[in-house]
């Protein structure tokens, strides 16, 4: 039973981790990454669709992204679902490919994006957390329901606090080396 308690949470810790890593890596840090893209839906015979499935994306620089469809019919709807996305980039557009330039970030867009990153950060030791408080829930009603005695229950708050301040250490790391390669010029 305590076993499982902490296997459920450590599952949890790690989707917490793989989203905050999607997260961090829609972040633009001033360099090509496909996945800046992953969030771009395009309108293909009526239904959204996501950009990568409809056309390759390759880096041939390092501050370009180069967007080749796989149906040359649909370029002007890759344009436009790149244009009213949040990425704030313009596509040139040259009638077979779109070429994304990310632009290089100032001073001040690498700190505001910094901040972006321990706001997200904040928000992921929040899930952390409550996963924690539903973990030492199930373990109070798992000695409630007398399965496990009142020193195991103790044992087991103590393993539960534990893999929660790995998977916050996790998290910090994680945090700080997104704000490391967004402020190294």
């Amino acid at each position: 039973m305590t076993k499982e308690i902490i296997a459920k949470a450590k599952e949890r810790f790690e989707h917490s981790h793989q989203s905050l890593s999607r997260e961090f890596a829609a972040i633009r840090a001033g360099r090509a990454n496909a996945s800046l893209l992953d969030r771009v839906s395009v309108e293909y015979y009526g239904a959204p669709t996501p950009l990568n499935q409809l056309a390759s994306i390759t880096i041939p620089e390092a501050r370009v992204l180069l967007i080749t469809p796989f149906d040359k019919s649909i370029l002007k709807d890759i344009e436009r679902a790149i244009n009213e996305s949040d990425l704030g980039i313009n596509p040139a557009n040259d009638g077979s490919v779109i070429r994304l330039v990310i632009p290089a970030l100032t001073e001040e867009t690498r700190k505001d994006l910094a901040k972006e990153v321990k706001k997200v950060a904040e928000n992921a030791k929040i899930a952390i957390r409550n996963i924690r408080r539903d973990a030492m829930d199930e373990a109070k009603k798992a000695e409630k329901a007398k399965e496990i005695t009142e020193d195991e229950l103790k044992t087991l708050e103590k393993d539960i606090q534990k893999v929660t301040d790995d998977a916050v250490k996790h998290i910090d790391g994680m945090t700080a080396s997104k704000e490391k390669e967004l402020l190294e010029v």
